[in-house]
């Protein structure tokens, strides 16, 4: 950034005749330097930074034996939506070089609120591709495998979570939600399991918190989890702590097309059609305290080897 801050500030000082961008070009009295500067300075990436020069601040404060496990581990997240997407993007940010993301959806008009890949561009396009061109625009040499699919019982096999350090949960849909975390919770320790519990209808970021998940109180989705455990009589296979919020809102809005049969804030329903009101600072924080987690974790596990 200092760098790119004293081309600039060179720019400035050898350009100041020109009154608009254009002119830099056009001006016959511009020199060969002017136009290099400008071209670089609308990135028409005559500098492209190598990753050691990216991610040095996150190995300053982790250390070189953490930096090297951070770029050898895999992580795949179920779910980019407004949790998945922003935990996703900080671990790539942050030197992740293997990721593989899952989700079925496409960009629509009302992800653009909290969703870290949608944008009125990409509205339309399918979520995991979107979130994939973006995440390569910050990690060029990044690893990133996009699947669209949904987990369910009849696809979890060819995921191969086996292979994986980190699963993440983020996922909406309250069955694949609970055959994921039954899945997940089965494997060898040593692949890690954290999942996110419902992060709408939630305004209050001093609320967010981080539990083992039979103890996370005040959660309708925790809730609703834990009642279709006990119908089934069938359990998680071991603990695994959450990111979760105990507030709960009403919706004083209209959804874009009314739902007549809308359920109660303090429920939560399988249905996908269910529209609650979210907002992006309560989705990132969610999926940045999962990706902290993750990197928490790997750090130490990475000093104590």
């Amino acid at each position: 950034m200092e760098h790119r801050d004293r081309v600039f500030s060179t720019q400035s000082r050898e350009n100041n005749l020109f009154s608009h961008p254009a002119d830099k070009l056009f001006n016959p009295f511009c020199t060969t330097r002017q136009i290099f500067l400008y071209l670089r300075a609308v990135k028409f990436n005559f500098y492209m930074p190598d990753k050691h020069e990216i991610f040095n601040r996150t190995e300053r404060l982790i250390g070189s034996d953490a930096m090297l496990s951070l770029t050898q581990k895999r992580v795949i997240i179920f779910g980019i939506g407004g949790v998945g997407s922003w935990c996703a993007e900080s671990l790539i940010r942050s030197g992740m070089q293997h990721l593989t993301i899952v989700d079925s959806d496409c960009v629509c008009a009302s992800n653009v609120n909290r969703q870290a890949m949608a944008t009125t561009a990409t509205i339309g396009q399918v979520k995991v591709e979107a979130m994939k061109e973006k995440l390569l625009t910050i990690s060029p040499e990044a690893d990133i495998t996009a699947i669209r699919s949904i987990y369910s019982a009849d696809t979890r096999e060819q995921f191969g979570l086996e292979a994986y350090d980190y699963v993440v949960d983020a996922i909406d849909s309250l069955e694949h939600k609970a055959e994921l975390i039954l899945h997940a919770t089965s494997l060898p320790r040593d692949v890690k399991f954290f999942s996110s519990m419902g992060a709408a209808l939630k305004m209050d970021p001093t609320q967010i918190r981080v539990d083992e998940f039979w103890n996370v109180k005040g959660c309708p989705l925790a809730r609703a989890l834990r009642q279709r455990f006990k119908r089934a009589h069938r359990f998680p296979a071991r603990k695994f702590r959450v990111v979760y919020s105990p507030e709960v809102l009403p919706n004083l809005g209209r959804a874009l097309e009314e739902q007549p049969d809308a359920q109660p804030a303090d429920t939560w329903t399988p249905l996908k059609a269910q529209v609650n009101g979210s907002l992006a600072h309560i989705t990132a924080i969610f999926g940045f305290t999962l990706a902290g987690l993750i990197l928490q974790d790997m750090t130490l596990r990475a000093h104590d080897a």
